[in-house]
């Protein structure tokens, strides 16, 4: 896909959004069944993912871990999104990886102490480009993808969980 192709195919969504702005608004849906032992199978809409407990808390290490899950989605986000700012300003990426990478402390997810917060302390994204760009052409995709990767944005800023048991 060039600017063009991808330039025609949103222009006729932004539209709508600035017109009916509440067509803007949708829901997305993830769904996941307890299934045997302890873990979950979660329906990705392409596969079937069975997560479990990842083996620093006891995990056999035969099911997916919902923390890397989190990851591999930042960095499916960033790398979507990376390539629709690169075709949008006209930088050629050749070939590229995007690596997500998070630091946890499981004695807070263990219970073993109160005082280490549960969840990812920090979390790196590093991109590694085969690019003609230029220095400043890096900058702007760099500052572009940070700005439009809803992953990035839903991490960097947070947002409310509400939590129901019914």
């Amino acid at each position: 896909m060039n600017a063009e192709e991808l330039k025609n195919m949103q222009t006729p969504l932004k539209e709508k959004y600035r017109n009916y702005p509440e067509s803007a608004v949708i829901t997305l849906k993830a769904q996941g069944k307890v299934g045997e032992g302890i873990s979950c199978k979660v329906d990705t809409g392409r596969a079937l993912v069975e997560a479990g407990l990842h083996p620093a808390t006891g995990g056999t290490g035969m099911l997916a871990c919902s923390g890397d899950m989190l990851l591999e989605a930042l960095a499916a986000c960033a790398g979507v999104t990376l390539k629709a700012v690169a075709t949008a300003i006209g930088v050629d990426i050749r070939d590229g990886m995007i690596k997500a990478e998070g630091d946890l402390d499981f004695k807070g997810t263990l219970g073993v102490s109160k005082e280490v917060p549960v969840g990812f302390q920090n979390i790196r994204l590093t991109f590694e480009l085969d690019s003609n760009a230029t220095s400043e052409q890096m900058a702007s995709l760099k500052k572009l993808t940070e700005r439009y990767c809803v992953v990035y944005q839903t991490l960097l800023k947070g947002v409310n969980v509400e939590t129901r048991f019914v």
